[in-house]
Parts: C-alpha cells; structure tokens; sequence
C-alpha cells in the first residue's frame, strides 16, 4: 500500500472515529435528557394531588350496612344470586367444571370437611378453590349478568359480568364461617357495587385493547366481598385492594373457550385470597386504583373520576344502568338479534327452508366481540351471531341443550350459518354504543324481506325478566345438571327470603 493511501485510510478511519464519538456523545446527551424528562415527570407525579379513590373504596366497604341496601335493590340482587347459583349447577356438567374437579382433586386439597362446597358435587375444598371452582361454573355456558353501560363511550353490555366474581367467595366465606343470609346478601352487593362502579371508571381502552373486565376488574368484587365478611379494618381493606389490583387477568382473545371462564375463576380466588394474605399482615400500596402507576393508568391509560367519586351506591348500579339477566347461554351483544328473530319467527311463522339469506347489522363493537364466524365448537357458537341466528331459525329455540358441539356441527345448522351475513350496518353505527342495535332483513326465496330492529334484549332492564322468569331459568339450569328436583325447588325458595336465612350453610348444602 503506497503512503498515499496510507494516508487516506488513516483519514477515513479517523473520520469514522469522530462520527462513532460523536454518536456516542449524542446519544449519552439524550439519554441524559430523557432522564431529566423522566425525573422531571415523576416529580410532577409526586407533587400532583390524586384523587383518594382507593380510599374512598375502603370507605365504602367498611361502613356500608345491610341497612344502607334499598328495596329495590335487594330484589335485584336476589335474581341475580339465583341466577348465579343455577348457573354453577349446569356449569358444573360442563366439560370445563369437569376440569376443575380433577384438578382441585389433583391437588389434594378436597378431603376436608371443613372446606366450603364445591357447587354441584360432593367436594368441599379450601374458600379460595371453592370460589374458583363455583366462578367457572357460572361463566361456563356464558349465561350469567351483565353489568350495562349508558355513557356515550362506552359499549352497552360490555363492562363486566358482576356475579360470577363476585359471589363465589363472599358465599364459600360465608359457609364456611356459619354466617346469615344478611350478612351474605351485603356483601354480595358491596362487592358487585365496587367492581362495577370501577369498570365504569376505566378509560374504554381497558376492553377495546383486550382486556376482559370480569376477570382484571372482577378481582377488586370478590375482595370486596371478602373483605366485608371477614370483618377488616381500613387499613386492612387498603391492603386487600392493593393485593387485588396485582392479581386480575384476562385476554379477550381467549373468548370462545375455556380460557373465559378462567377468568372469573380466577379473579373469584384472587379476590379471595388478597384478602387473606392481607388478614395476615401481607403489605401492599394504599393508593393503588388512582397512583400514577396503579390500576387505572397502567391497565387502561386513565379513567373518569366522576363515574367512580361519590357514586358508590348512588345510586346503585343495580338500579341505573342496571344489569342484565341473561335469556340465551351466549355472548350478550347476541341477544337483542335474537330477541327480535324469535319475535319474527313468532309474527310471520316463516320456515329455514323458506330463507334464503338472513342479514345481520350491527355496530363495530359488535362485530368485535362476536368473532367466531365459522364456529365447529358450543364455546365458538356463543361468540357467532351466525350460529344464534341459524339456531333460532331451524329450531325456534337456543337454550343449553341448543348450544353443544353435536348441535353446531350439524351439516343443516352449518348450511345455515352460510345463509347468515353479518356485519356492521351503517344505522346500527350511528345509533351509537350505548344500546345494542340489530337490524334484521330476512330474504325468503319467495321474494319477500322480512325486517326487524332491536336496541336492547329480553332481559335488559328495558324488558326485564321477573322474579318468576328467573325461577324458571334456574330450574331449567339445574334440570340440565340433572339436579334434585327437590333440592332445586328447596333452593329457590330458600335465595327468596335470603335475607331470613340464619346459616348459609342450610343453603349450600342444597348445592352439594
């Protein structure tokens, strides 16, 4: 190599050492900076005021009273246990509950008798199993409430599903500590109060972006629950919320199996628990739903403090927005279709072999939730509004027994299901997210179009069903578990005058 390009290679390799200094040097001045930023932000953090919702939480819990329960709610609530318990009967004759027993078995803690019942079995197992295994059985079918929203920015039907988290603990606690019908019965309501009151809160990012509230939001229910029941201080309330705020879980895209139901399972025994570690002296942060980097933030970018500040109970969100009972084991953004094809079927009495095309409209979020548009499973079929619509109309019916995996894969239903399309409707979308509308157009192969709309579904507080309606639902749940009559009728009439019952123990035992 000549001097001369000797020269040039020490240049060039000079040169690049300048620029590789000077990026080293540039990038060490951001780094610098953003750590200035990031300090300057968490100083702001610090010496911003929040909002004392946790506390505010607690104080709720803590001081409300069976008292403090309206009439109207305390009916509400009611219909809404007895759902929850027929529910976990027929869950329990699901492959999923089925699971659930061998594993709770597997892990050897289902020999006492001191344990807390497992719903539609003869197991008894440690408070925060029983909860597990009761809270999937109640989400198993996707039949259970559902907490509604009004707010513009929200979707309508799709906060959370109260009780399946909520119940469980608060009924294996109060068993297994021999407490009243009362006692139940408030903290019951304290529990779905605080969940939902929370899932309102939560920016609409939460779900949109895949979370699944009844297991992230219905942790803080089942806490709640626990917590009342057990008796805690302030202090202790704090720390059984901040427990619970690290335990909730749940992906949306796990809907149409098992996964689901997991889910409220496991926020039923999170909540649980949260609450015994914190009876045992367990820390956590007192500030965890508002912190900067606490619930709110982190799991949904913020929230609105004026959905949650002053509101617990006021009024109570069993009575505005309400909460829905379910009349069909699927996903509830399904029923107000189905509510309006069953009124049509009923009106026009039109046949499957007279249809030739059925169309579904709906808006975005609909078709966001309902995901499964070829289903081959029940689970998948309780996500298809294809399904629900091609069950309805080849059977005139779609309850338990419609929803299994023979039935879906049944060569007329699928033929069916090819005839159903579904889609966002450009009316159903300006109607906006605060209702559920469905627009029906049913094309029979003699030309004619049958037409129909729905914004809400049987079961909603716009069409509730009674007392008397959901005694029937119960019985039918508990039919399919091949329950005793007997013991079911004994059930029934026990959840109606709860609040008398001096030993919940007399109720569980028709259970198990």
């Amino acid at each position: 190599m000549t001097r001369r390009e000797l020269s040039k290679t020490a240049m060039l390799a000079f040169g690049i050492g300048m620029t590789r200094q000077s990026f080293a040097q540039k990038t060490e001045a951001q780094k610098t900076e953003a750590q200035k930023t990031e300090a300057q932000k968490n100083q702001a953090q610090k010496t911003e005021k929040l909002e004392p919702v946790t506390a505010y939480a607690a104080d709720f819990i803590l001081k409300t009273r069976y008292d403090d329960l309206p009439a109207d709610v305390i009916e509400l609530a009611r219909k809404s246990i007895l759902d929850g318990l027929g529910l976990a009967l027929c869950g329990s004759a699901a492959k999923s509950g089925e699971i659930v027993r061998q594993y709770l078995k597997s892990l050897g803690v289902t020999g006492s008798a001191n344990g807390a019942t497992v719903i539609g079995s003869s197991l008894k197992a440690p408070v925060r199993f029983a909860a597990f295994a009761n809270a999937v059985g109640i989400h198993a079918d996707d039949y259970d409430d559902t907490q509604l929203a009004v707010a513009e920015d929200r979707v309508y039907g799709l906060l959370t599903h109260p009780t399946a988290p909520a119940l469980p603990g608060a009924l294996a606690l109060a068993e297994t500590k021999s407490m009243t019908g009362r006692q139940l019965m408030l903290a019951y309501n304290i529990g779905v109060e605080l969940e939902c009151k929370i899932a309102e809160a939560i920016a609409p990012r939460h779900y949109e972006d895949g979370f699944h509230t009844t297991g992230t939001i219905g942790v803080f229910g089942s806490a709640a629950s626990a917590a009342k029941l057990l008796g805690f201080d302030r202090a202790r309330v704090l720390t059984t919320l901040g427990i619970a705020s690290s335990e909730g879980a749940g992906l949306r895209e796990n809907f149409g199996t098992m996964t689901k139901p997991l889910h409220a399972g496991r926020a039923a025994e999170s909540g649980v628990t949260a609450a015994e570690l914190a009876g045992l002296g367990w820390t956590a942060a007192d500030t965890v739903l508002e912190a900067p980097r606490g619930f709110f933030k982190a799991a949904g970018g913020g929230y609105d403090s004026t959905a949650i500040m002053g509101k617990l109970g006021k009024p109570w969100t069993f009575v505005s927005p309400g909460v829905s009972i379910k009349p069909y084991p699927s996903g509830s953004l399904s029923h107000p279709g189905m509510t309006e094809m069953e009124r049509l079927l009923k009106e026009h009495r039109f046949t499957a072999d007279q249809v030739e095309l059925i169309e579904v409209g709906v808006n975005k979020n609909n078709v966001n939730a309902l995901i499964h548009h070829q289903p081959k499973t029940s689970l998948e079929g309780k996500f298809s509004m294809e399904f629900c619509m091609a069950v309805l109309v080849l059977y005139n019916k779609a309850g338990l027994l419609e929803f299994t995996d023979e039935v879906v894969n049944r060569p007329e239903v699928q033929a069916m299901i090819a005839r159903v399309k579904f889609g966002v409707d450009p009316v159903a979308e300006a109607a906006g997210y605060n209702k559920m509308t469905t627009i029906l157009r049913i094309h029979l192969k003699d030309g004619r179009v049958i037409s129909g709309r729905a914004d809400f579904a049987k079961g909603s507080p716009m069409i509730p069903m009674s007392l008397d309606d959901e005694t029937a639902k119960f019985l039918d749940c508990a039919a399919f578990a091949k329950w005793p009559a007997a013991k079911a009728k004994s059930v029934v009439e026990m959840v109606r005058k709860l609040e008398d019952v001096a030993d919940v123990r007399k109720l569980t035992a028709l259970l198990g």
